[in-house]
């Protein structure tokens, strides 16, 4: 059974040279508590204030959040939190910003710097799927904003706090499976020496929008949709190569961007996920959006981030996840699922119980693993079972810390 999203083809580098640079180039430690974070987007009349918005993060101790704009209302109300804050440049800004480093400095002196540390700005995404979009001249534009902008960071002495890089699709990558066999598509590979090139200059991270959900959506029959949710007790796929198990189709996809990197002589560049998430709704013809994939999606997910999980290539290095989306927004255009990807609806409801759940008592969040049917418990289940019981544990012994500090 085909488990992956793209047919295998042959290797240019030598698997051993290639697991060597990967494996040995592990000096990416991550310094925060949680890696989770969440996606705020804002294509909706609906929605709630950024006060109120602020007040439902800081309720589930969520630490991290990517918007898609520097709205100034957003980053004031965000002041103080001490949430992580990704903004973005948009891509009509990209080239301007590329021909002159004035208007870099003018765009981080008006939305980055009156906020500036009270609101904990750590990254700007420069673009968004810029290198598979159909504009040469945006795509060539790309680094050169982004030198400009980091130019800029580090002349008011910004840069040692916020990174700079972009959130790719991951049709950057002409080869998925295994992830070994990770490859850029001709297209990408000439534009992205320089982009890594530049992300390890500034150690900086290689941020990448995957969604397994269109996987399974496109070939359902031949694709795993356990291993698909990132099922834990799902036997999922090995690398022939590599002989790594992958019992997640994420962690797979994250492995093959490190590979393909790797190949380009930039093993070391950390890849976190900027973008994921599973539509709870969907059209006639969209299949797999339903509430309880889409619960069982995120919520594998916060599990296997609570455990401190890093990728089967890199055990020890627990990547950042940017859930999608914090809201279903009803002004987005496409199909139904494009406009159900929330957790919450704009009301303040629910749309599913992922498993954070505020508590009345403390006012912080712990992952309620009683919200989901009992794990198996023989095999990987006991073990899958007693790592759930020590992930509750230590959010436990965390709140009880935030509370008594």
């Amino acid at each position: 059974m085909a488990t992956f999203a793209t047919p295998v083809r042959s290797a240019s580098l030598q698997l051993p040279a290639l697991l060597c640079i990967l494996l040995c180039s592990e000096v990416w430690v991550l310094q925060c508590g949680a890696a989770i974070g969440i996606n705020y987007g804002q294509v909706g009349n609906n929605l709630p204030t950024p006060a109120q918005v602020v007040s439902l993060l800081s309720s589930l101790r969520v630490g991290k959040v990517r918007i898609y704009d520097v709205n100034p209302q957003v980053l004031a109300a965000f002041g103080g939190t001490g949430i992580e804050l990704i903004v973005t440049v948009p891509n009509d800004l990209v080239q301007p910003m590329a021909a002159s480093a004035v208007q870099a400095m003018q765009w981080v002196t008006a939305n980055i710097k009156p906020y500036f540390p009270a609101t904990r700005v750590t990254g700007v995404a420069v673009g968004n799927e810029v290198f598979t979009d159909d504009d040469a001249a945006l795509k060539a534009s790309l680094v050169p904003a982004m030198r400009n902008l980091h130019a800029a960071l580090a002349q008011l002495g910004m840069d040692g706090y916020v990174h700079v890089s972009t959130a790719s699709s991951l049709g950057v990558l002409a080869n998925s499976y295994p992830p070994s066999q990770g490859a850029f598509t001709p297209e990408c590979a000439a534009l992205m020496l320089p982009f890594l090139r530049f992300l390890a200059d500034t150690n900086a991270p290689f941020w990448i929008n995957a969604y397994p959900y269109f996987a399974y959506k496109a070939d359902p029959a031949n694709v795993s949709l356990s291993y698909a949710l990132s099922d834990p007790y799902h036997v999922g796929a090995v690398d022939p190569y590599t002989h790594l198990q992958y019992t997640s189709m994420l962690y797979a996809q994250v492995d093959a961007v490190s590979f393909a990197a790797a190949r380009l002589g930039y093993g070391g560049i950390p890849v976190f996920v900027s973008e994921t998430g599973w539509p709870s709704k969907g059209d006639a013809d969209e299949v797999g959006a339903t509430v309880e994939n889409a619960r069982a999606y995120n919520r594998n997910l916060l599990v296997r981030q609570v455990s401190n999980e890093g990728t089967p290539l890199r055990p020890r290095q627990r990547i950042e996840v940017y859930l999608f989306a914090l809201f279903n927004e009803d002004m987005k255009p496409g199909p139904t699922s494009e406009r159900n990807y929330g957790l919450y609806q704009p009301d303040g409801r629910m749309v599913y119980n992922v498993g954070l759940a505020q508590q009345q008592t403390t006012s912080a969040a712990s992952l309620s693993l009683a919200a989901s049917s009992a794990p198996p418990t023989t095999g990987v289940g006991k073990d899958m079972t007693r790592l759930c019981l020590l992930s509750a544990l230590a959010i436990l012994l965390t709140s009880q810390a935030f509370l008594l500090g």
